[in-house]
């Protein structure tokens, strides 16, 4: 538990300390802790600290979790590559979804959605240097996906998910974190109210937290090494 809750005092410190340098105030930056890989006991020990918001990119293993931590009050962020045959058990099981990048995803997240549950938080995840090897859609598909979330009655889009580059290279990770800002900024100039920019890892938090990102994932920096890779 001490571990556990120095390195949550520790990211805390560094968001704060990144916030104040961007000249913003640390409250306009939330925390998700990416809790995939490891097990329900550790989300348990995060949770007695305070923290409700977990992130998990595998279907299977979170709903896992979901069942082990039904009697606690979490909020769930399903975080990754969505396949189609998926969507009805990540639209009953999730309040939040940061990675959809296709219409017939967003199209069936809708529809699948339990009218009993609230609408469905999303951010669209953008692919901002274009990499082939990478999720995400275009700035211009980013366009089309917002206005289609928009007639959505089960859907509520948030903002934008981005997983730049990656590189050491300071001034890349700024222009790639600014792109990322300068959509949204078009995407609300276009009448969208969206107010979640999820952008910024353990490696690049604070140039993201200067670039605008109001929600940077966290998981090693957090939680610790995963107990098991796959």
């Amino acid at each position: 538990m001490n571990e556990s809750l120095n390195r949550l005092k520790s990211v805390r410190k560094r968001i704060e300390k990144a916030c104040i340098a961007a000249g913003r105030r640390p409250g306009e930056v939330s925390l998700l802790t990416v809790s995939k890989r490891h097990p329900a006991n550790d989300i348990i020990v995060f949770n007695k600290l305070g923290v409700v918001s977990f992130g998990e990119n595998q279907l299977q293993e979170a709903l896992g979790k979901q069942r082990e931590l039904v009697s606690l009050d979490l909020q769930w962020h399903f975080i990754g590559a969505i396949q189609s045959n998926k969507t009805r058990a990540i639209a009953e099981h999730f309040q939040w979804v940061q990675s959809v990048d296709r219409l017939k995803i967003l199209r069936r997240l809708s529809a699948q959605r339990p009218e009993s549950m609230d609408p469905l938080n999303v951010c669209l995840q953008v692919n901002i240097d274009q990499e082939p090897q990478k999720a995400g859609a275009s700035s211009e598909e980013i366009l089309q996906l917002a206005a289609l979330a928009e007639g959505l009655n089960n859907i509520k889009l948030r903002g934008l998910m981005a997983i730049p580059r990656m590189t050491t290279v300071a001034s890349q990770q700024h222009d790639s974190f600014k792109k990322v800002n300068d959509l949204f900024e078009k995407l609300k100039k276009e009448g969208h109210m969206l107010d979640t920019l999820s952008m910024g890892m353990s490696s690049d938090l604070e140039i993201a937290i200067s670039e605008g990102s109001t929600m940077v994932r966290i998981g090693t920096d957090l939680m610790g090494q995963r107990t098991h890779e796959g």
